[in-house]
């Protein structure tokens, strides 16, 4: 059974069934990574398109991983070395891809909303969300679902904290969708500063203290502050970000004594995880890796060969 829409935009207008339809299906194809040969043919002769305008390694590694993996042909497309660099807007860039006739294009993007407006021009392939700007990156909130039900055997009813740069983050926004649509209880917490007055509105209760974020949580996601994206000095420094906002296992402690760790990468160390958290047992972040590999091969098929198997 195909996902109920023909794109991937995100998660605010992704119905529980096709949330569940994919976690379930990403398990069937994680198999597929275990094996000595690790390939099947179920995308055959389909072309997948990587159109990524900001630098990634996990997003991008992972979705040409997956469509290989399912025997697709990809192309990886970089902005810096393309027509983008002679001022091709994304319109005229699309476009011209689409004449090449891809099936799927993958896009990051710095501006929110850039995926909506690939698919609204580009109708003859769909299209997946791989991030963009500061709105939503769904892909990485159901690999995240994913690791999470796996070592909780469940979504609802879980204590999720998100802590961070909640402000710059496309991931906490996801997943506060994604889990709150699922049943959990979402927290967010960070400092003032970087916690949009409005937060609210994606789900769950809003914090500054970190401790009250931890106590009894089963999960917490914790995010880099990107520096990147900010314009401003949003705290004083970082040691001074570190004590008040940097999980160690002190502060951990408040948790669940069975609390997973989660990070959806790069880290910071020392900023806002400690090294002996980031690589300790309560650690999960390298399952999520594994486990963004399954769920692309799962979007992508689902988008595309499932779709397929449905018209004959």
């Amino acid at each position: 059974m195909p996902l109920s829409g023909k794109n991937l935009l995100g998660i605010a207008g992704l119905p529980v069934s096709d949330i569940r339809l994919i976690l379930n299906s990403a398990r069937s194809f994680r198999e597929i990574s275990a094996r000595a040969i690790k390939k099947v043919p179920t995308l055959r002769g389909r072309t997948v398109i990587n159109l990524f305008y900001e630098p990634s390694t996990r997003t991008r590694s992972s979705f040409e991983i997956a469509a290989k993996r399912l025997s697709a042909d990809s192309l990886n497309f970089s902005a810096s070395s393309s027509s983008v660099s002679k001022g091709e807007t994304l319109i005229d860039t699309a476009l011209n891809l689409q004449s090449m006739r891809p099936d799927i294009i993958i896009i990051r993007h710095k501006a929110a909303g850039a995926p909506h407006l690939l698919a609204k021009h580009c109708g003859d392939c769909a299209v997946i969300n791989a991030g963009d700007g500061m709105h939503e990156h769904p892909t990485q909130a159901l690999l995240d679902a994913l690791t999470i039900e796996d070592k909780k055997g469940r979504l609802e009813g879980l204590k999720v904290s998100i802590i961070g740069d909640i402000t710059h983050s496309r991931v906490a926004r996801s997943n506060a969708l994604l889990l709150k649509k699922m049943g959990a209880d979402v927290w967010i917490c960070g400092p003032p500063t970087l916690i949009p007055i409005d937060f609210e509105q994606y789900g769950g209760t809003v914090t500054y203290d970190m401790l009250e974020a931890l106590s009894g949580a089963d999960v917490v996601m914790m995010l880099r502050t990107q520096l990147e994206r900010q314009q401003e000095v949003f705290y004083p420094s970082v040691k001074e970000y570190f004590s008040l906002y940097g999980l160690n296992r002190k502060k951990l402690s408040a948790a669940k004594k069975d609390v997973i760790v989660m990070h959806p990468g790069p880290i910071n160390r020392g900023v806002e995880i400690d090294p002996e958290i980031a690589d300790g047992d309560l650690s999960v972040i390298l399952e999520q890796v594994t486990n963004g590999v399954a769920v692309r091969m799962a979007i992508l098929y689902l988008l595309l060969g499932a779709s397929e198997e449905g018209s004959k």
